[in-house]
């Protein structure tokens, strides 16, 4: 099972989605990649605080939709759950939270669409896609 944190909420709108909802996302985001144990947590965060995280880790200037820090790794946890890591989101820099959340866990679980040949973005597509229907 994919045990999901999220903090953050206040800073989603009206029209976004629910807690529920982002649990289901990021399980099957995980799922798609064959993880089906571990806990995430899902961070929204203003554009300061995006902006200071991608200059900090990524060495860009100012802020982004989405960030991910894995932490375990592709591999199965030694001892316990598994911590798959940490999506850190700026809804105000983002179009669609579910994307986003998609894009962040496929990061989580190994996957790196700057080096995959469009695998990635594929994926993300087409569970986007299913979110929708």
């Amino acid at each position: 099972m994919i045990e999901v944190e999220v903090l953050g909420v206040e800073l989603l709108g009206p029209d976004a989605p629910s807690i529920e909802q982002i649990e289901r996302v990021c399980a099957e985001a995980a799922a798609s990649a064959g993880v089906h144990d571990g806990h995430l947590a899902i961070e929204l965060v203003d554009a300061g605080r995006i902006a200071a995280l991608n200059a900090e880790h990524r060495g860009r200037v100012g802020p982004t939709d989405v960030l991910s820090f894995p932490i375990d790794g592709a591999g199965p946890a030694e001892t316990g759950q598994r911590e798959l890591g940490d999506v850190v989101i700026c809804p105000e820099h983002t179009a669609d939270v579910c994307e986003a959340i998609v894009h962040g866990v496929l990061h989580l679980v190994g996957m790196d669409h700057e080096t995959d040949d469009g695998e990635m973005l594929a994926l993300q597509s087409e569970l986007v896609r299913w979110e929708r229907l």
